[in-house]
């Protein structure tokens, strides 16, 4: 049966290309489904600020009549700016095992692009640097994080086999929160402290986090600017993302560092929501919301998800993320807390892995970039 085409055009359409992954994971264990009206409405215009800066195009792979893939593609124009090439993005795909499903896929994402006139096509990438990045290729057996992905061991085999190379890595770790760990960082965090005189922002309640949002995307924005993929939030993004993520936040598992009345740096961390999400099955109603609630205030749950830490590029030299790091193993303490899933960091982050080398650890998860030539 050959494969058909559907360019994404009504909102059954694109119910259909949220709703795939419900079908292609139904019963996998480790799949951690996302709340289906948010991600609707992060592929509206209408609604994610993203399409002012992006052109975009969605599609599903259909056989017999019956959705069996779906992929996106992103023109991301800041981002090519800032690299001077043009380059586009595949986004969100996944697919049945066939390999000719995936080649009509990527094959359909590609003609768009050169039409666009890109030259050179990578992904899994999203909108931004907080969307979902990378394809799973290591640890199919372990639970991601919120803030992470997970795709079935096949997706690797199909898109390699069309010719696209790996770019780069992101490697995940699983760390356990030992007594030698914990030491360590008291000790360097009070030294850094007297050293420096810096000091330590922390929030009980949402109403007292709010107003740091956009403290929080600026330091972003700086301590960022030079990785892979990463472009500048601008205002209406920042909106975007608070709206979505910051004011969901558990206050305490977020701390800032001040030096000399300055902002200098911040760590979000979060009680692991994974199982409440599984448990929610892509909706807040009627149950979904109160799993989430209660994982979200550490109920029962012995994981922290180490969410984001940014300090400013001009006092990363301070150690300001040791005290950031301290911190948040303090409330982890606190809340009786074992481990922390991390999200990726390019396996080219040396001092960030070494960090992580710390603890206890398991590097159990790699996700990939891929690039080609068009």
């Amino acid at each position: 049966m050959s494969v058909e085409i559907k360019e994404v055009e009504s909102k059954k359409d694109l119910k259909a290309f949220v709703n795939l992954p419900f079908e292609l994971y139904k019963g996998n264990e480790y799949w951690v489904p996302p709340i289906k009206d948010e991600e609707l409405k992060s592929l509206m215009p209408d609604k994610n600020p993203a399409f002012e800066f992006c052109d975009t195009k969605f599609w599903l792979a259909l056989k017999d009549g019956k959705v069996v893939g779906r992929i996106g593609a992103i023109v991301n124009k800041p981002y090519i700016e800032k690299m001077g090439e043009k380059r586009g993005r595949f986004t969100r795909i996944e697919m049945i095992d066939d390999q000719e499903v995936a080649n009509a896929l990527l094959q359909t994402a590609e003609n768009w692009l050169k039409e666009q006139g890109m030259e050179k096509v990578e992904g899994p990438l999203g909108f931004t640097n907080l969307d979902t990045q990378g394809l799973l290729i290591e640890g199919f057996d372990y639970l991601p994080s919120i803030a992470s992905v997970y795709h079935l061991p096949y997706y690797q085999k199909l898109i390699e086999n069309y010719g696209f190379e790996k770019e780069i890595d992101w490697v995940e770790f699983r760390l356990t929160l030992g007594e030698q760990a914990v030491n360590k960082g008291m000790r360097g965090a009070a030294l850094i402290k007297r050293r420096y005189g810096i000091e330590v922002l922390e929030f009980t309640k949402t109403d007292e986090l709010m107003p740091y949002a956009p403290k929080i995307f600026e330091i972003l924005n700086d301590a960022f600017s030079e990785l892979p993929f990463v472009v500048p939030f601008n205002q209406k993004m920042i909106e975007f993302y608070t709206d979505k993520f910051i004011k969901y936040l558990n206050p305490e598992f977020v701390k800032m560092t001040k030096l000399n009345d300055e902002l200098i740096g911040f760590v979000i961390g979060m009680p692991s929501l994974s199982k409440a999400m599984q448990k929610a099955n892509g909706s807040l109603f009627p149950l979904g919301w109160n799993y989430i609630l209660k994982a979200q205030k550490g109920d029962g749950v012995d994981t922290m998800d180490w969410l984001l830490t940014g300090v400013k590029k001009e006092h990363q030299s301070t150690g300001a993320a040791v005290i950031l790091a301290a911190e948040l193993q303090n409330t982890m303490l606190k809340k009786g807390m074992k481990y922390i899933e991390t999200t990726g960091v390019f396996e080219t982050n040396h001092n960030v892995i070494s960090n992580w080398k710390n603890y206890e650890h398991v590097q159990h998860k790699r996700r990939r970039c891929y690039i080609k030539n068009l």
